[in-house]
């Protein structure tokens, strides 16, 4: 067990990073642990090939990035060029991060707080969980859907094949765009299906740019609004299958509508519907949660468990923070007044870094 540390910081993420980058600036003990063998490997893990990265600003902020180290590039660079940049902030500023080591524990209090790892037990004053969401939400029917993918593992796989990208937000809109542009590129006639359980998809214009381009490049894209997943089913070939249905909207009596449907190879769909955060863990840690109901969640959805803060984003436990998606699409927060409200939590580059901000400020203020 080495020294009791000021900081202890989980994951080396964007948050992360920062948070290590202003711990260091301060002259503050600090370590990262981060249990991919990479910085920025949530990042490296969810992102498709060759995804663009932003240093998207949400409208409401108006303050720059607080550390320059992990803000991406002006030029919408790939996200391997901005694994380079962190790889390179990391070495350059020789950050202490200890790397493939996977997170267990925490046990004591404050301000003698032990981090238990699988290869190590490490004494601390404070802890920031960084450690992002990489939990993806449930598909939501009935048989198996075990073979549907969540990111792109190799785009190339997808060449000659009619693909089923499911999701309304940025994420989709990523995978639909890397994949149209790999079959144009290899001049593959195929379609790439973006279906959505609504009719507004919900993208940001950093997206909507990327994906208009590539639809003038001659992408094949088609877009299936209102597509409700329903059913995984095994053909006659043996081939698991999702089945997938539209409303057309026309009434055929009382009690009978019209569908169109279409079905899927599971081996052809890729998932891309969000992800939710580690409750699991925030139980494990007994850091308190409150359940939604409609009454006080309008972001979450009802049933799931939000993590409370207060407003310098310190949990139930004094000292112990959560920052960037591992709190996001939303949180629990104290209100000076002591009013609860669910607060919204853009799952960004930005906000991550943001979050590091508050939580060092709180840390480093006199």
């Amino acid at each position: 067990m080495a020294e009791n540390l000021d900081i202890l910081i989980v994951g080396a993420g964007p948050g992360g990073m920062a948070a290590g980058i202003m711990a260091r600036q301060a002259g503050r003990s600090y370590l990262i642990l981060e249990k991919g063998g990479n910085p920025m490997q949530g990042i490296i893990d969810t992102y498709p090939k060759g995804k663009k990265v932003y240093p998207t600003i949400p409208k409401k902020y108006t303050e720059p990035f607080p550390v320059d180290e992990v803000r991406p590039p002006d030029s919408r660079v790939p996200v391997e060029a901005y694994i380079d940049q962190a790889r390179a902030v990391a070495r350059d500023l020789d950050l202490n991060i200890r790397y493939n080591e996977e997170f267990k524990a925490i046990e004591g209090q404050y301000p003698d707080y032990l981090v238990k790892t699988a290869s190590g037990t490490y004494l601390a004053r404070n802890i920031i969980l960084a450690f992002g969401s990489n939990i993806p939400n449930d598909l939501g029917i009935y048989g198996e859907a075990k073979t549907v993918a969540r990111k792109i593992e190799n785009g190339e796989d997808y060449i000659g094949i009619n693909v089923l990208v499911i999701g309304g937000g940025n994420a989709a809109a990523d995978v639909v765009a890397s994949l149209s542009r790999i079959k144009r590129e290899a001049e593959d006639d195929t379609t790439v299906y973006w279906a959505h359980i609504k009719e507004k998809f919900e993208i940001n214009k950093d997206t909507a740019r990327d994906l208009g381009e590539e639809v003038l490049l001659g992408g094949h894209i088609k877009i299936l609004q209102r597509a409700v997943p329903k059913i995984g089913e095994v053909d006659a070939d043996g081939i698991d299958r999702l089945y997938i249905h539209q409303t057309s909207g026309a009434a055929m009596g009382d009690d009978l509508y019209l569908y169109q449907g279409m079905s899927f190879p599971m081996k052809n769909v890729i998932a891309c519907i969000g992800h939710h955060g580690p409750s699991a863990i925030f139980d494990a840690l007994d850091l308190q949660q409150i359940t939604c109901t409609g009454a006080i969640c309008k972001i979450a959805k009802e049933g799931e468990r939000l993590l409370m803060l207060s407003h310098n984003l310190e949990t139930s436990h004094k000292g112990i923070f959560a920052i960037g998606g591992a709190i996001s699409p939303s949180h629990m927060e104290i209100g000076s007044d002591g009013i609860i409200k669910e607060k919204r939590h853009s799952n960004l580059i930005y906000t991550a870094v943001l979050d590091a901000k508050i939580v060092m400020d709180h840390l480093l203020s006199p």
